[in-house]
Order: C-alpha cells, then sequence, then structure tokens
C-alpha cells in the first residue's frame, strides 16, 4: 500500500519509488491519474483499476496474480490508500487470502492540515468526508462538537460553504484552519473562527480545489487565581 502525493509531485518517498520500480503490476484507483505520477519518474508498469465501484471484484484478481507469484502495489489517487480512498476492502481481502500487506507510508492531507494548524491537543478525531445530505451532516457535526475534541474533515469545493454555514451557526466564534489545494500551485491557508470563514467563502464567485478542514476544540477559560 503505496502512498503517493496529494498534490505536488516531489512529495514522494524515495522507498514509494523503489517500490513502484520494483514491482509486477501497479493497481490504482484511476490509471489516468496514476499514469502521471509514473510518466513524472519515468516508471513503466502494468496498470489496472482497483476503485470504490469495483474493489471487492479487483481483489479477486489482484489475489489471483499474487497466487502465479506476481508482486502488486496498490496506489490511490492522491495520499495514503485507505484513508478516505479505496483500499480497506483490498487489503482484507488480501490479508484474509494468506498474503502479507505492507505499508510504504507517505502524504496525507490529514497529516499536512495538522502539521501547520499549531495545535496543542492531546486527541483528535479524523472524520473525512461527512454526509452529503443536509440533515445527517449537520447532526453529525454536533456529535463532533460535543465531543470537544479537534475534529478534522475533508469536503469539496461544492459543500464547503454548506460545511461552514453549519458551523457558523453551532459555534459562530469556534477557530477553524483551512488548507485549500494543500502542496499544489494555488495552495491556500485560511485561519478565523467559523463566522469569520463563512462570510469569506460565501461572497467568493467561484470556489475551487479540495479542501481539508480542522476545527479546534473549544478553548478553555482559565481559572483566575485566588
Amino acid at each position: 500500500m503505496v502512498g503517493t502525493p496529494i498534490g505536488n509531485l516531489e512529495d514522494i518517498t524515495l522507498r514509494a519509488l523503489e517500490t513502484l520500480r520494483s514491482v509486477d503490476v501497479i493497481a490504482c484507483e484511476d490509471t489516468r491519474h496514476t499514469s502521471r505520477l509514473l510518466q513524472r519518474y519515468e516508471i513503466k508498469k502494468r496498470l489496472i483499476a482497483c476503485h470504490a465501484h469495483n474493489e471487492v471484484q479487483s481483489a479477486q484478481g489482484i489475489i489471483k496474480m499474487l497466487e502465479e507469484g506476481s508482486s502488486i502495489a496498490y496506489v490511490s489517487d492522491a495520499g495514503t490508500p485507505g484513508i478516505s480512498d479505496p483500499g480497506n476492502r483490498l487489503v482484507h481481502a488480501v490479508r484474509d487470502a494468506g498474503y502479507a500487506v505492507v505499508p510504504i507510508p507517505g502524504v496525507s492531507a490529514l497529516t499536512t492540515i495538522c502539521s501547520v494548524a499549531g495545535f496543542t491537543g492531546k486527541t483528535l478525531v479524523f472524520e473525512g468526508f461527512l454526509s452529503p445530505k443536509s440533515g445527517k451532516r449537520k447532526s453529525r457535526i454536533e456529535q463532533l462538537l460535543e465531543r470537544d475534541e479537534a475534529f478534522v474533515l475533508y469536503e469539496s469545493p461544492f459543500r464547503i460553504v454548506k460545511v461552514l454555514e453549519v458551523l457558523k451557526d453551532l459555534v459562530p466564534e469556534r477557530k477553524i484552519l483551512i488548507g485549500r489545494e494543500m502542496t499544489k500551485n494555488f495552495e491556500e491557508f485560511l485561519e478565523g473562527s467559523a463566522l469569520e470563514l463563512f462570510e469569506d467563502f460565501s461572497q467568493r464567485e467561484s470556489i475551487k480545489g479540495e479542501f481539508a478542514v480542522l476545527i479546534s476544540p473549544q478553548e478553555k477559560k482559565r481559572r483566575s487565581s485566588e
């Protein structure tokens, strides 16, 4: 399971490149997306598709290739497989078939946003993508806020304003850090209250890119000395 860059193609480890060069087959979420990465590093391998819609069936084909003696790497479109990306079912199927599953760690949007958040808490909840349904989305945000722990969401340009609107209504003063297009040419980090960020994004004529959103826990009030 090979972690790949979330944007900047230079954010790939030496071990990941060595692995991709040494295996017989590369299974990937999108062959077109992975081809661009392989072309950048002049790697020529057989590619097979293994994505959310065919993961169970593709896993059986991968197991058959393993039985025939092939070595196989799996990459998702960006970041680390299995973290809000396909790969979980493949891991279970391959391990249940008696084969070793080896992690080749790399970049993830989760660790990227956390590294620049200045977050000082001891716990963090990773939620990933929320439900596209408004009722379920609001209900889950309410549950996360009740935990009073920092949490990280992934969101698309089509729903980021809707998420910020919910947060603005529930916790208008809560501190939030948004990472947009992280590691890419138009990388942007915005920090502010839920209300400030909602007002910012709701006034934008167009919103592009993928988002990681870190919501800080409620600040504890300091006790005055007696």
